[in-house]
């Protein structure tokens, strides 16, 4: 059974967060043991702060899609998910699950100025070299009362040790998939959310540890992992890993 890390040293050498990455990564999105399974933990809680919709033709702008992980938690809440994403290959499967979807950049969106009944900013910022940029661009898209869901690494020494010099070399996270000099400290996120309207709670995020310590075990052992999927639960220090909900003023 191959994980992250055989897979990741078995492709070509690129620099960290290189978009890159992603296509040769294609064939990991939605493995639930690959090299992306955490995101599909991530998609799970971050889809757990969007309410059913509240009005017809609603629409959730989903920024850094991916291949779409987030659609599957979104089924029956009512929304239009529009999914943007740098990288064609994730878009292609992305699209066979029912998103529609948007090739640009994070910090230039073709979209229309308040389009958007919700947007999602899930474990991208913290790959976007301009993270204001990007939260700018969120905040534009959300119609007045229209909510802002995200989850990103914080700009610390900790998050460093746990999410790359730790994280990177267990079967969940791809290696060289970070940059951490683009961490986002969690206090400027709330400040650049304000400035654009968007008060930003916080609220710090991790796995649980005992479901991961037996989904990892179950995948060392070559078992069936779905069934054991860890639960992302709340923690009180946003030092590493946090999640982010807020609604646009006017």
């Amino acid at each position: 059974m191959r994980d992250a890390a055989s897979v990741s040293t078995s492709l070509r050498v690129l620099p960290p967060n290189d978009p890159r990455q992603y296509d040769d990564l294609a064939g990991e999105w939605w493995r639930p043991d690959g090299a992306f399974a955490m995101l599909h933990w991530l998609a799970r809680a971050r889809a757990a702060l969007v309410p059913p919709a509240s009005r017809k033709d609603a629409v959730l702008v989903d920024l850094g899609c991916g291949a779409g992980l987030l659609a599957p938690h979104l089924t029956g809440k009512g929304y239009r998910h529009i999914g943007v994403d740098l990288t064609r290959s994730a878009l292609d499967q992305a699209a066979a699950h029912g998103v529609t979807v948007v090739n640009a950049d994070a910090t230039a969106v073709p979209l229309a100025d308040g389009c958007a009944d919700v947007v999602s900013a899930g474990e991208v910022l913290e790959h976007v070299p301009d993270w204001p940029r990007a939260v700018g661009e969120a905040c534009r898209l959300l119609r007045p009362g229209g909510l802002l869901v995200l989850d990103t690494l914080n700009d610390t020494l900790l998050a460093r040790l746990i999410a790359v010099e730790i994280g990177e070399r267990l079967p969940t996270v791809p290696r060289g998939i970070h940059d951490p000099r683009l961490f986002v400290d969690a206090r400027a996120l709330v400040a650049e959310c304000a400035r654009h309207g968007v008060e930003l709670r916080l609220c710090g995020i991790r796995p649980e540890l005992g479901g991961t310590l037996a989904w990892l075990l179950r995948r060392m052992r070559g078992r069936p992992t779905g069934r054991t999927e860890p639960r992302i639960v709340p923690t009180r220090s946003t030092a590493v890993l946090y999640q982010g909900h807020g609604r646009r003023s006017g």
